[in-house]
């Protein structure tokens, strides 16, 4: 089962990955520094499928790609978040990492509960507590992208 990690508002690219980091290529080394800025022991305990739990404005600061790339490398499966910058929703789709908008959903998480989320139904469940929280689902071609692992696979496989 995922577990959730709760993170508060505004929390930057930077936060996800430190700008020092950036002078690596391979995700896998970007991964060891995930959300390092915030909490240094992170990376000790996320793992592979765990979702992070956010609040407003997730993902804001610099364009930088690195930062949906870089929790992808740390075994993160999903952000849920009250709402992302957009720049970072959009990176995030394209690098295949799964980016919910679903208000109220940061107080309703603590870190460590246990999550399930339905990307097609647009379903965010706390088992540990039995709430259900309904977002968006996302649309044919979005669900097409994430299933690929992004874009650039996305448009290998359409020939583009």
């Amino acid at each position: 089962m995922a577990k959730a990690w709760v993170f508060g508002d505004d929390v930057s690219t930077d936060d996800i990955i430190a700008g020092r980091y950036l002078v690596h290529h391979d995700p896998r080394e970007l991964g060891k520094h995930a959300m390092e800025n915030i909490d240094p022991t992170f990376v000790k305990k996320v793992s592979k499928g765990d979702v992070i739990i956010g609040g407003r404005n997730f993902g804001c600061g610099s364009s930088r790609e690195q930062a949906p790339i870089t929790l992808k490398a740390a075994g993160v499966s999903a952000v849920v978040a009250e709402s992302f910058a957009r720049i970072f929703y959009r990176n995030a789709i394209n690098q295949g990492l799964p980016v919910i908008a679903c208000p109220g959903v940061r107080e309703k998480f603590k870190s460590s509960d246990e999550v399930e989320v339905d990307l097609r139904k647009g379903i965010v469940r706390n088992v540990t507590t039995g709430e259900v929280f309904k977002a968006e689902p996302f649309p044919d071609f979005i669900m097409e992208i994430l299933n690929a692992g992004g874009l650039v696979p996305y448009l290998k496989r359409k020939g583009k």
